[in-house]
């Protein structure tokens, strides 16, 4: 079976070409439930679903061929074609998918049903009727995902909307009472106040008993420990005490005083301080303000222009990189999405809790993954998801010990010297090695996967895409953790040869090129030919950038190499195109 078959059908899918996904199937019946590559992991019943394309999910339902189209079929994050339209608002798609007999109760890699994400686009859109069919289908309004939350839970504080409220409400108290005061609502919107969010999905899905009392007050005694800022000498007992009246609230009005009271007093004791944490305050004029830097300016600012400016830079860093058009467009959706959801929160809506973008890096040495790291590490850091801009880069052997016990201690050292920004992980796949009798990358893995809940710090896997299959198996938490992921396609000719200028034109003091500079006949054209002759698709895909790095290093022997001890001036500093050829060979007959 081809690529081209399989991208093809998918394709069609996405299109609405039912002709062309006619044909396809009846050629091969053996791509009705074809994931579309090996990272999503998406049917075309998936795609489908996704973008609402009624035709082409009646014909997958009604599939008289062979084979049944797979109806509970999972993507990498574990979503359903049911998921797929819930979170994009395809309302006739779910009913479709519904009347089929699909599973309402599904669950993602985070736990979350339809109805959660559903909930999500219903904020997000103004529309709610995906909430409602859900709903009509008796969707369970009390499900909880990973994080203890409902549905529910992930309404924000003051949220008009009736309707909404009215199908998601569970025997729980309500959330619609508007009558906060300013520095309340102000906190409400501030990240304080979505963690106050998830202490109500918390304390709010159940009254307390022996049971359960003390499971919840280690939850929101864990969130408050690893949140930063100030808390009160006595907070455990603040807690407590939180929990204690919240379940024994009768009444909105009643409900609502607990929480007021409860995020003034946080705010307001004194307490201990904690270090190292871009955490928000709120000040006597509800006004907030944020530790720590951004690309240019305060990270706290959710003004639109601040969110514009964020973006605009953001776009600058990634287009000073040459080629990778797909994953630079990639990035900048992921990026958009970011940040309009804090626009949202600007606005008080709360579109869920910030997590950190734990992501993998796919593609082959020389590509641009560190490069694209410390770039991700500036913008997270403006929005205020990390509290420091900084790339820790680690190899495998940076964290597995040689022996028994030595893997924990050096993988937490290295966790430890991140927190705060990113742990970069070059050659992940080294973690699981294909074949070992010593398989310590196991436990460096358990560590980091174990970090990653923290909340700060962001890890990156990076590594070549098949070998780093054997790690998205290896752990069981993986695609659970790692939200994103993004391909790095290898450099073309044309990116290498727009490299080289670049390079000798962007010298620093410390390079070996300083002072060096290309002969004129050294054009564009003229080095994309010399590349083009001189060098094999698998060299180039070996090293991309790296085989620049070495071509201009091996054409400057070249150029010592055929001077004579009377030379000078110019004739000393130029490279000229024979070097670039005679340094590109040099690297050929390494391969």
């Amino acid at each position: 079976m081809s690529t081209e078959e399989i991208t093809s059908i998918h394709e069609c899918a996405e299109a609405g070409n039912l002709d062309g996904l006619q044909k396809l199937l009846l050629q091969n019946p053996s791509l009705l439930n074809q994931t579309s590559d090996a990272l999503m992991l998406e049917t075309p019943l998936h795609i489908a679903a996704s973008v609402n394309k009624i035709e082409i999910i009646k014909y997958l339902l009604d599939w008289e061929g062979p084979g049944k189209v797979e109806l509970e079929a999972k993507n990498a994050y574990g979503e359903t074609p049911l998921h797929t339209a819930a979170k994009n608002g395809c309302n006739e798609a779910a009913k479709l998918l519904l009347g089929s007999g699909v599973n309402i109760e599904a669950r993602t890699n985070n736990s979350m049903t339809p109805l959660h994400l559903a909930v999500g686009y219903a904020l997000r859109s103004g529309d709610n009727s995906i909430v409602i069919t859900l709903s009509e289908y008796n969707a369970d309004c009390s499900a909880k995902d990973d994080e203890g939350m409902i549905p529910f839970n992930y309404l924000p504080i003051g949220l008009q909307n009736d309707e909404l409220v009215k199908f998601l409400k569970v025997d729980a108290p309500t959330q619609t009472d508007n009558s906060a005061t300013p520095i309340y609502s102000k906190m409400l919107h501030s990240k304080a106040g979505h963690r106050i969010n998830k202490i109500m999905g918390i304390v709010s899905s159940g009254n307390l008993s022996p049971a359960n009392y003390e499971e919840k007050i280690n939850k929101i005694m864990g969130m408050m420990n690893t949140s930063g800022g100030s808390r009160p000498e006595n907070y455990k007992e603040k807690i407590k005490e939180f929990v204690e009246k919240v379940n024994t609230s009768k009444t909105g009005q009643s409900y609502e005083e607990c929480i007021k009271q409860f995020v003034l007093e946080m705010k307001n004791t004194p307490g201990k301080s904690r270090p190292g944490n871009n955490e928000e305050h709120v000040n006597e004029t509800g006004q907030s303000n944020t530790s720590g830097s951004s690309f240019t300016g305060n990270g706290s600012q959710d003004d639109e222009d601040g969110i514009e400016r964020k973006m605009k830079e953001f776009d600058q860093e990634l287009s000073k990189m040459v080629g990778l058009h797909e994953l630079k467009l990639q990035l900048k959706k992921w990026a958009k999405v970011m940040l309009m959801d804090e626009k949202r929160r600007a606005m008080g809506i709360n579109p869920g809790p910030r997590k950190p973008p734990h992501m993998a890096f796919l593609g082959n040495p020389g590509t641009g993954k560190t490069t694209v790291a410390r770039i991700l590490g500036k913008l997270l850091q403006s929005v205020g998801v990390l509290c420091s801009d900084s790339v820790t880069e680690v190899q495998c052997s940076d964290l597995i010990g040689e022996s028994i016990g030595q893997t924990g201690p050096k993988t937490k050292k290295k966790i430890e010297e991140a927190m705060g920004g990113i742990l970069f992980i070059d050659e992940a796949y080294r973690l699981a090695p294909e074949h070992s009798t010593k398989d310590y990358g196991v436990e460096a893995m358990e560590e980091i996967m174990s970090a990653m809940e923290d909340g700060n710090i962001v890890v990156i896997f990076a590594g070549s895409t098949e070998p780093m299959k054997r790690v998205f198996s290896s752990n069981a938490e993986f695609c659970k953790r790692v939200a994103h992921f993004f391909k790095f396609d290898d450099f073309t000719c044309n990116d290498l040869a727009q490299m080289v200028k670049i390079k000798m034109s962007e010298q620093n003091e410390n390079s070996k090129l300083y002072g060096f500079k290309l002969h004129p006949s050294c054009t564009s054209g003229a080095i994309l030919k010399v590349i083009e002759k001189n060098s094999t698709k698998k060299l180039r895909n070996k090293l991309n950038a790296g085989l620049v790095d070495q071509m201009l290093n091996n054409a400057r022997e070249n150029l010592d190499s055929r001077l004579n001890l009377k030379s000078k001036g110019d004739e000393l500093l130029t490279i000229t195109l024979s070097d670039l050829r005679a340094g590109l060979l040099k690297c050929y007959r390494r391969e």
